[in-house]
């Protein structure tokens, strides 16, 4: 079994609704985004996914979040943009547009700085 993994990187805004604190108010963050696909067969060059194209497709989803107001995005009008649901946003996303010769989207880390992160699961352990 092998995971493979991409990393890329984006800014925003947002505030976040329902919280007591200073979150409440508008703030940005440059976030940090880890996908981890797993699978177990190589190609014939010895490889399990193209790198670059895992990235490209990670960041035509990134695209969309990047340099905006997350509130007012599509997917975060009505649900809040904590860190948590900005991950499972982007597996939602990602998961139908990086299957690879049996490689499946295992999980999504969104780290908000540097030593804060979330990591989504798509499936139980």
């Amino acid at each position: 079994m092998y995971e493979i993994y991409v990393e890329s990187t984006f800014s925003s805004a947002h505030k976040l609704k329902n919280y007591k604190g200073k979150c409440e108010n508008l703030h940005g963050h440059n976030y940090r985004v880890q996908v981890y696909l797993r699978g177990s067969m190589l190609d014939k060059a010895g490889l399990g996914v193209d790198f670059q194209d895992l990235k490209t497709k990670l960041n035509t989803v990134l695209n969309t979040l990047d340099h905006r107001y997350l509130n007012n995005t599509p997917g975060f009008r009505k649900k809040n943009p904590s860190a948590e649901n900005i991950a499972e946003h982007i597996f939602q996303k990602l998961k139908n547009k990086v299957m690879y010769n049996g490689y499946k989207l295992h999980r999504i880390a969104v780290w908000e700085g540097e030593k804060t992160a979330v990591t989504y699961f798509g499936e139980q352990e």
